[in-house]
């Protein structure tokens, strides 16, 4: 995808610098302090397919468990985000019943993807209904503030060659074009949304996409998620973002980033 396309793209740091220049000790996942963190992130493109798994594993349900926002979740996207490029990013990883299919990369824009839906309009919405102003939590207002950052990562993969990772990218474009600082971007969305990701294999790509469509005020005549009605229970439900109350350390007055 090329600048002129998605825009011209904030700088992402690099991510030795956020290994090395974030107090991950300071911060907190589901497990307590986060100290492995940095550690469990270099494994993600780690030469042994079993230790990716374990550390794609770690980011689901440790950095961001049950689609909670910890303190450790945004230093641990924007080091997501920056290995999105690297070529051991197309690896395999060892895949479970509910996991979709392709290799790390795809992977890994699915995880970035329900951490916007963490901070999208509609777990705000629910965490006000629940009694958690979101503003008041930091790790929501700092996911917020680097999805620009995390978009345009992202964004870089929309016409990927690898059709997984082409609607992997499109679906998490999605939660971060809630941010009113992309809405430009939305127009480019569109067509893609419409093709593939509503014509995907995948029901609930189909699903998201139209959603999406009807939210944004486009017409979605003869789309169809043809998903069955019946279905009790789906091996590959995904469970909706919602912001659960704050863990007890975070990091300070939300206002400034670890590192």
């Amino acid at each position: 995808m090329t600048n002129d396309a998605v825009g011209e793209p904030a700088d992402l740091p690099d991510p030795a610098e956020v290994l090395t220049g974030t107090d991950w000790g300071a911060l907190e996942h589901a497990w307590g302090p986060a100290g492995d963190t940095p550690r469990m992130l270099t494994r993600l493109l780690d030469a042994d397919q079993r230790v990716r798994t374990e550390a794609l594993e770690y980011l689901h349900h440790v950095v961001h468990h049950q689609n909670t926002l910890y303190g450790v979740t945004v230093p641990a996207a924007l080091y997501v985000a920056a290995i999105l490029a690297d070529s051991r990013a197309g690896w395999c990883y060892d895949k479970q019943h509910q996991d979709f299919p392709g290799p790390v990369r795809a992977a890994l824009l699915g995880w970035l993807g329900s951490v916007a839906d963490a901070a999208g309009d509609e777990a705000a919405a629910v965490s006000r209904r629940m009694g958690f102003p979101p503003q008041d939590y930091p790790p929501f207002v700092q996911t917020c503030q680097v999805r620009p950052l995390l978009y345009y990562a992202v964004a870089a993969f929309l016409d990927d060659p690898d059709r997984h990772v082409r609607e992997a990218a499109i679906a998490a474009c999605i939660p971060l074009l809630d941010d009113r600082r992309l809405d430009q971007h939305r127009t480019m969305l569109v067509p893609l949304l419409r093709d593939p990701l509503a014509v995907s294999e995948l029901w609930q790509y189909r699903e998201r996409a139209i959603e999406t469509l009807q939210a944004w005020g486009e017409d979605t005549t003869g789309l169809s998620t043809g998903r069955d009605a019946f279905m009790v229970c789906d091996p590959q439900e995904t469970v909706p973002a919602a912001t659960l109350p704050p863990p007890t350390h975070l990091w300070g007055d939300g206002e400034e980033l670890p590192f």
